[in-house]
């Protein structure tokens, strides 16, 4: 067994914390065991998810895209289920990167499982990430809570979303525990849940349950979704008028600014803070 200390380091985007662990050559055992205790707010490090920085060519489901992407991020929700991406993870994905070293500012390539992701690292400011296109399954659910419910839009970023458009965002309950929703069989897998209000002209303000962590101060992929689905119910659809559409969108971490451009493409901007780093006990690892 491993006993030598493993490097770690913490960071959020609009506060959807993560602990990173480097470990390019993919030799680090991580069972979905070990994942949910470096995750635990009291027993462990704390976060909402885990990132684990792995070169593409040394990790199976990365193989392939190694001639696009050096890096991986092999993401894992904060209960130690493996997620399809996560926007704000990559966001600090590439600071941690840029901060090792590793990449430059500008433009840079991150294998995910949701495909390979361009990033702009600009100089001591924000980075964007392209998150690719939004799928729009004609298939949508019915969420509700404490009584109430509410038609949710279907919408995919690479993992699936559930937008409903609420009179105040605290209808939403709770959050801890996933919202029913109706039909189950719309998401066989779970889905991430994203209650919405509006704030002005091209700005809303939303709350999410993230499948597998609970509610969470911010989600990217859940941010773009939220974006897409106001631009469709106001009536705008870039791929129609040419012109893209942008949408500022508050969370309870911070804010972020989502564009949706005519090719379909949605580019999505924020901070990434890295905020410590130190070493994990191998025991807290192995239980």
């Amino acid at each position: 067994m491993n006993t030598a200390p493993i490097a770690f380091l913490k960071g959020h985007g609009t506060q959807n914390d993560f602990v990173i662990l480097p470990d390019p050559d993919n030799v680090l055992d991580l069972p979905a065991s070990a994942i949910a205790r470096l995750c635990d707010r009291r027993a462990g490090i704390g976060g909402d998810g885990v990132l684990h920085v792995v070169r593409s060519a040394a990790h199976p489901e990365a193989k392939a895209m190694a001639g696009e992407a050096e890096w991986f991020m092999d993401y894992r929700n904060g209960d130690g289920s493996i997620a399809e991406m996560c926007g704000n993870g990559v966001r600090v994905f590439a600071g941690y990167l840029e901060r090792a070293g590793l990449v430059d500012e500008g433009d840079l390539a991150v294998a995910t499982r949701g495909g390979v992701k361009k990033v702009h690292i600009a100089k001591g400011g924000d980075i964007t990430v392209s998150m690719g296109r939004a799928a729009l399954p004609e298939a949508g659910v019915t969420v509700s809570v404490d009584g109430r419910s509410w038609p949710a839009r279907n919408v995919n970023m690479g993992n699936p979303h559930a937008v409903a458009f609420v009179d105040d965002l605290a209808h939403a309950g709770e959050l801890r525990s996933a919202p029913p929703f109706s039909p189950e069989a719309v998401y066989p897998d779970g889905v991430n849940i994203e209650f919405v209000v509006d704030r002005g002209p091209g700005h809303v303000a939303m709350r999410v349950h993230e499948r597998g962590a609970g509610e969470t101060l911010s989600c990217g992929t859940g941010a773009c979704a939220v974006a897409v689905a106001a631009a469709r119910r106001d009536g705008v659809d870039p791929a129609v008028t040419g012109t893209a559409a942008t949408y500022t969108v508050d969370l309870p971490g911070g804010t972020l600014v989502i564009t949706e451009y005519p090719d379909g493409e949605i580019a999505m901007t924020g901070a990434a803070v890295i905020v410590a780093e130190g070493v994990v006990d191998p025991a807290l690892l192995t239980g």
